[in-house]
């Protein structure tokens, strides 16, 4: 796959910054449409933070996102992402919930939650489908572009009528519970579900995974419907290890965009969006060099987009000050382990270490966790999602070895002592916890690795380190994500567009954002 052009472009109809997975999307689907579009990528290969790289000789991992579970059956269809070398190495992973004083949890086992709690077993059924119900509404939220408030246009009314009818399609006791529980907090309504604390934590766990929240916190349900919803859409892989990591994933998006027209070129970084007669004209590169274009469409978060790239000046002082006040500070970290041989956890059968493995054994655990971040200390007792891609995919790691992946919640981006001081500290917490479960992981590591939200803004360009480019809350969510002025992929500045996860649905690898982005771009043209 070609990542550079070595003769200078003057003029494209739509030009990427950026080639995670949402710009890459944004641009296969632009260049199927016919357009002439070229990528501009900052680093030395295609992926952002979905992308696999060595981090110590022979062991590679997935640096950012670690499973697949999000993407949607539609657009891989679509971009025949198969076609272009998309390959999984296991599907359907089951999840785990660890404790120290149970036998390990699997997510979903009725028969095994019947042993602990047989009013559990049976709340379950009703519970996982009423959900899955829910999810499909949500789903229809993420898979629309939002509408705008307040227009004339038949297409935002009929938009808007459209999600009432499936609003009220989930039948008069449905509707009533979603719109009951939809701002509620998960401790609440898990606690009133369930009594089973292994599960509990799991399901809060998911909903707080990557967000600035504990499960008291009002609008977690949101956030755990969120999750549900776009594994709704995934639904044919479920929790997925992609075949040599995450990056073969943007690695097939890439061709995919390559083979409909598109140009890539990386280590490209733009350090400016032009504008002329009030319309966004082109970029300037680090190198100097400028290309024009019709269209310029950032996957960079909207803070750099609209504040640096494009630059205050352009703004009136509102929207200045709306953007500026975008929640978008990071709190998860990333420890990647390089192994000599495989963990082994307590009381998990062989053929489930490949995977996913939650530390959060309880709500209240997962709240004391939160707790820490409030006072800008990293957790003493962190949550934790683990995976050792490796069990399933060899490629990852020398013959014989293992990796294991890891996302820690809570990890503040700016800790009082900062991070040069409390890494070490911090790496070892969260490796002695790992080691609860699973003796003697210590004397197997040959390296490690510590992803601070910090390290995430410096490595990967993403402002605040946050891996959803901000937070998904109420405040922050499809009419007005990111914030009023940009919420439906456009900005205040004529021919320039946001298609990154800072904009609606957001976070997570799904490729949404790019999708309706390109849309809103060939709507314009029309």
């Amino acid at each position: 796959m070609s990542t550079s052009v070595l003769q200078p472009i003057a003029r494209v109809d739509a030009l990427v910054i950026g080639a995670g997975h949402n710009g890459l999307v944004c641009a296969a689907t632009l260049a199927r449409a016919g357009r002439s579009v070229l990528i501009l990528e900052a680093a030395d290969t295609v992926g952002g933070l979905s992308v696999t790289r060595e981090f110590s000789p022979g062991f590679r991992v997935s640096a950012g996102a670690h499973l697949l579970h999000q993407l949607p059956s539609t657009l891989v269809k679509d971009l025949a992402l198969f076609s272009h070398g998309l390959k999984f190495s296991a599907t359907h992973l089951p999840t785990l919930s660890l404790s120290q004083d149970q036998l390990p949890l699997r997510v979903g086992d009725q028969d095994a939650l019947g042993v602990r709690c047989e009013a559990d077993a049976r709340a379950w059924g009703p519970f996982e489908r009423q959900m899955q119900r829910f999810a499909g509404f949500v789903q229809a939220i993420l898979a629309s572009a939002p509408p705008r408030l307040g227009t004339d246009l038949w297409s935002d009314k009929a938009a808007l009528l459209k999600l009432a009818l499936k609003l009220r399609l989930l039948g008069q006791r449905d509707m009533r519970e979603f719109l009951r529980i939809i701002g509620m907090n998960a401790h609440d309504l898990f606690n009133d579900e369930f009594v089973t604390d292994p599960l509990k934590g799991a399901l809060g766990f998911d909903a707080v995974l990557g967000t600035n929240f504990g499960p008291r916190a009002p609008g977690t349900v949101l956030t755990y419907l969120y999750r549900r919803a776009a594994e709704f859409a995934a639904s044919d892989t479920g929790l997925a290890v992609p075949e040599g990591g995450m990056g073969a994933v943007t690695q097939a998006l890439a061709r995919s965009a390559e083979a409909a027209g598109a140009i890539i070129r990386c280590q490209a970084p733009v350090t400016r969006i032009l504008v002329e007669n009030d319309r966004a004209s082109g970029v300037q590169l680090a190198s100097g060099e400028c290309i024009a274009a019709s269209t310029v469409i950032s996957n960079v978060d909207a803070k750099t987009t609209l504040l640096t790239l494009l630059g205050t000046e352009h703004l009136d002082t509102g929207f200045v000050r709306r953007a500026d006040h975008f929640r978008s500070r990071g709190l998860s970290a990333k420890l990647h382990l390089a192994l000599d041989r495989r963990p082994l956890f307590k009381g998990l059968r062989p053929e489930l270490h490949g995977g996913r493995l939650l530390i959060a054994p309880t709500l209240e655990y997962l709240e004391r966790a939160f707790n820490a971040s409030k006072y800008r200390t990293p957790s003493a007792a962190p949550a934790i999602e683990i995976t050792i891609p490796s069990v399933h995919d060899q490629s990852l790691a020398p013959d014989g070895k293992h990796v294991l992946s890891a996302i820690v919640q809570y990890a503040p981006y700016a800790p009082d002592g900062g991070w040069p001081a409390l890494r070490e500290g911090f790496t070892r917490t969260v490796i002695d916890l790992i080691e609860a479960h699973a003796p003697g992981l210590r004397d197997s590591i040959v390296a490690s690795e510590l992803l601070t939200p910090k390290d995430i803004e410096t490595q990967f360009r993403v402002h605040g380190g946050h891996w959803h480019h901000g937070d998904l809350a109420f405040d922050q969510f499809y009419l007005v994500r990111p914030f009023p002025g940009a919420a439906q992929y456009g900005s205040p500045v004529a021919g320039l567009y946001l298609c990154g996860a800072s904009s609606h649905p957001g976070g997570g690898v799904m490729g949404l954002a790019g999708r309706h982005a390109a849309r809103a771009v060939l709507n314009e043209n029309l």
